[in-house]
C-alpha cells in the first residue's frame, strides 16, 4: 500500500511539471496579464447611475487595486463638483429672475400702470 502511494505521487507530481514545464508555448507559461479595470467609466459622456452600478474594479492581493480605485474616485468626485457648480448657478440665476419678476410686479401695482411693449 505505501508503495502505490509513492508511486502515485511520483506521478502526479511528473504529470504537474510536465503539465507547467513542457509544452510547445517554449518550455515555461506565459506571464498572465495583471487585472486593469476592464469596463472604464465613459470619456465622452457624464458618469451616470448606471455606470457607477455596472462598475466592477479588479481584484488585488488585498483587495482591490489602489490605482483603479483613485481614478474611478477622481473621476466621480470631479463630475459631482462640477454638477454641484452648474447647480449653483443655476439656482443663482432662477433667484435673480424671481427676484426681478417679485420686482417688476411691485412696481406696477405701486405706480398703477401696466407696462408699455
Amino acid at each position: 500500500m505505501f508503495l502505490f502511494l509513492v508511486v502515485a505521487m511520483v506521478v502526479v507530481v511528473a504529470a504537474v511539471t510536465l503539465a507547467v514545464v513542457g509544452s510547445d508555448s517554449g518550455g515555461v507559461l506565459p506571464d498572465a496579464a495583471p487585472d486593469h479595470l476592464v469596463d472604464p467609466l465613459p470619456a465622452t459622456r457624464p458618469v451616470g447611475r448606471a455606470d457607477i452600478e455596472a462598475l466592477r474594479l479588479p481584484l488585488a492581493v488585498r483587495g482591490y487595486r489602489m490605482s483603479d480605485v483613485d481614478e474611478v474616485l477622481g473621476r466621480v468626485g470631479a463630475e459631482l463638483a462640477e454638477r454641484d457648480a452648474r447647480i449653483a448657478e443655476l439656482e443663482v440665476a432662477l433667484a435673480g429672475l424671481q427676484a426681478d419678476a417679485i420686482g417688476g410686479l411691485d412696481l406696477y401695482k405701486r405706480t398703477g400702470e401696466e407696462p408699455s411693449s
